[in-house]
């Protein structure tokens, strides 16, 4: 098979870190891209992208494309992906799949009725210390894995934005839950929630704590708990609260402890994989139906918390009376 034709939709922080390493890659060709801004479209014309496009439906329309890579906010995934999957595209989304659980469904029904693939990015199962974790899980260097501490922390969308050394702000859908879908646990949690399903299995039951630091609509830190049906837990620790980016996971066994602290080639990795799977006829493992069981898990920590909201007003009540 010839080079395969990409296109890249989107062009934001990591849309641009997705446009640098298609640019590179001996056996992929990124053909077109798509974004609203003229300053983003500007960039990838002086990157020597040809065609720019500032509707992603012309894009789409491209017959010569194999497949596209979609960097888009959340809340425009469901309609780009089932767009894309319509015109019968092979898709790279970013993650979250979507906002919630339903738009999930409705992206992965798409997806199935017209015969493409869908792999979700998840960076860190490409990046070579995590897998590393993994192997040694495998090889039963660390025995019986029982618990797992998975931490992501960073300034999230307060991290410091420049172009051309001049600041940029904060773009406003991240502050509307209802565009997000969701906070930290969503955004970076879905990282770690991922990684320790791979590490760990089937989650079994969700306990979560949510803190609005920011007082923010949605959390900006939180503590999630998964238990596996196996009996192992696992400690989802994240925040977008810090300029010092932290993320590591730490895994005590039976026989042996271990960690994984350095993130590295994972980007470059995702998208190699994806291009793999596209020549070679494969399913990627990061598929939707993963991601779309990332989305429960987080579904069932957000009721966890307004469960226990409820039931704290509701002691307070009883004791005021």
């Amino acid at each position: 098979m010839n080079k395969i034709k990409l296109g890249l939709i989107g062009l934001g922080s990591v849309g641009k870190v997705h446009l640098g390493n298609c640019l590179k890659m001996a056996q992929a060709e990124l053909l077109a891209v798509s974004d609203v801004s003229k300053r983003g479209l500007n960039f990838a014309k002086k990157m020597g992208v040809k065609k720019t496009f500032s509707d992603y439906r012309e894009l789409l329309n491209q017959k010569d494309l194999d497949a596209v890579i979609i960097a888009l906010p959340t809340h425009l995934h469901a309609a780009c992906a089932k767009e894309a999957a319509e015109a019968g595209k092979d898709i790279f989304l970013e993650k979250p799949l979507a906002r919630n659980v339903s738009e999930g469904r409705e992206i992965t029904s798409s997806i199935q009725k017209h015969g493409v693939r869908l792999m979700i990015g998840y960076p860190f199962r490409f990046s070579p210390p995590f897998q590393a974790l993994k192997a040694r899980i495998l090889s039963g260097e660390l025995g019986e894995v029982q618990i797992a501490i998975a931490t992501n922390i960073s300034a999230g969308p307060f991290s410091h934005r420049t172009e051309n050394s001049i600041p940029r702000p904060v773009p406003e859908w991240w502050f509307k839950k209802e565009l997000t879908g969701g906070g930290v646990l969503l955004d970076l949690g879905s990282h770690m929630i991922n990684l320790t399903r791979w590490y760990l299995g089937k989650v079994s039951s969700v306990e979560s704590y949510l803190g609005h630091r920011f007082n923010l609509e949605q959390e900006d830190h939180a503590i999630c708990m998964l238990k596996f049906e196996h009996g192992q837990i696992a400690i989802i620790n994240v925040g977008w609260f810090s300029q010092d980016w932290q993320t590591k996971v730490e895994l005590f066994g039976t026989v042996g402890h271990a960690i994984a602290a350095k993130f590295e080639k994972g980007y470059t990795n995702e998208i190699q994989y994806f291009v793999h799977c596209i020549k070679d006829d494969l399913q990627p493992m990061t598929s939707g139906d993963d991601a779309l069981k990332d989305l429960e898990i987080i579904t069932q920590a957000y009721e966890h918390q307004l469960r226990s909201r409820v039931a704290t007003n509701t002691y307070l009540h009883r004791l005021e009376e």
